[in-house]
């Protein structure tokens, strides 16, 4: 009689703290992070697959995995802090993350908006300040090739809350969308010997977006009237979010999607195990 399988294990890497409210009604990032993958489970149609979310606060703690192999994926997440600033904890998360991707390849690795950046940061790229723009709430981002084939649709619906980006797509990896406002909203890094032409899920390493996928829309309300009650958003912005804040939201159906994909592919034999 055959074992049941094991849950899939990912470690998320906090690397802020939600809002009080926010984190009041939803948790902390990594109560949120579960949630998108569960979420996703039920959009996708498969709510029985079994999962455990490890949280490790990289920010204030500095913790790290004691054993690192035990998980199919690592996941960063977002954060008000800026991916570029000269600080102990940000330095050691760029210089793990650097380790992680070189060392253990059969490890995924997940970037989200802050984790994005990190991510670029540690592997040949740079986060910058986007001269002050903002992306808020619900945005519609156009897909490359690479793009439309990973996610299976030809535009991408993402809440956003960033005014950093990265300005370039970094070297060894794919890109795959864009905005007027921030040219690299995605990208991949595939396994040695694939293909951009033939991308799929099992020969993708390292996945991120610029967006947050894990957001809904009282998440994001509740950080634009945080922000917006501090001057940081102005009411033109504000304004401009509320007009698209019932747009479609594609976090837990497609974005969640190509996480899973990934997660399962990890349990068949990764692209770099070969």
């Amino acid at each position: 009689m055959s074992s049941a399988p094991k849950p899939y294990k990912i470690a998320v890497f906090l690397c802020d703290t939600p809002l009080p409210a926010v984190l009041a009604a939803n948790g902390d990032y990594g109560a949120i992070f579960e949630s998108l993958f569960r979420r996703s489970l039920e959009a996708i149609g498969d709510p029985g697959a079994e999962f455990v979310v490890d949280s490790y606060d990289v920010r204030n703690e500095q913790v790290y995995p004691k054993d690192i192999d035990q998980y199919d994926a690592v996941l960063l997440t977002g954060s008000a802090a800026s991916a570029y600033e000269n600080l102990d904890w940000i330095n050691r998360l760029v210089d793990y993350v650097r380790f992680l991707a070189k060392e253990k390849p059969h490890v995924r690795i997940f970037g989200i908006c802050f984790g994005h950046q990190i991510v670029a940061r540690a592997l040949g790229g740079e986060c910058v300040p986007n001269d002050g723009k903002w992306e808020i709430g619900v945005t519609e981002i156009g897909l490359t090739d690479v793009g439309k084939k990973l996610f299976g649709v030809d535009k991408l619906n993402l809440e956003q809350m960033h005014r950093d980006h990265v300005p370039a797509v970094p070297p060894s990896f794919h890109l795959l969308g864009s905005t007027d406002v921030s040219v690299n909203q995605g990208m991949v890094q595939l396994y040695p010997n694939a293909s951009p032409e033939n991308v799929a899920p099992e020969n993708i390493h390292i996945f991120t977006v610029q967006g947050h996928p894990e957001f809904h829309k009282a998440i994001t309300q509740e950080i634009v009237r945080a922000r917006h009650s501090t001057g940081a958003l102005d009411k033109s912005l504000v304004e401009d979010y509320e007009r698209r804040a019932d747009w479609r939201n594609d976090g837990p159906s497609v974005v969640g999607k190509v996480l899973w994909d990934m997660l399962r592919a990890s349990r068949a034999g990764s692209h770099a195990e070969k």
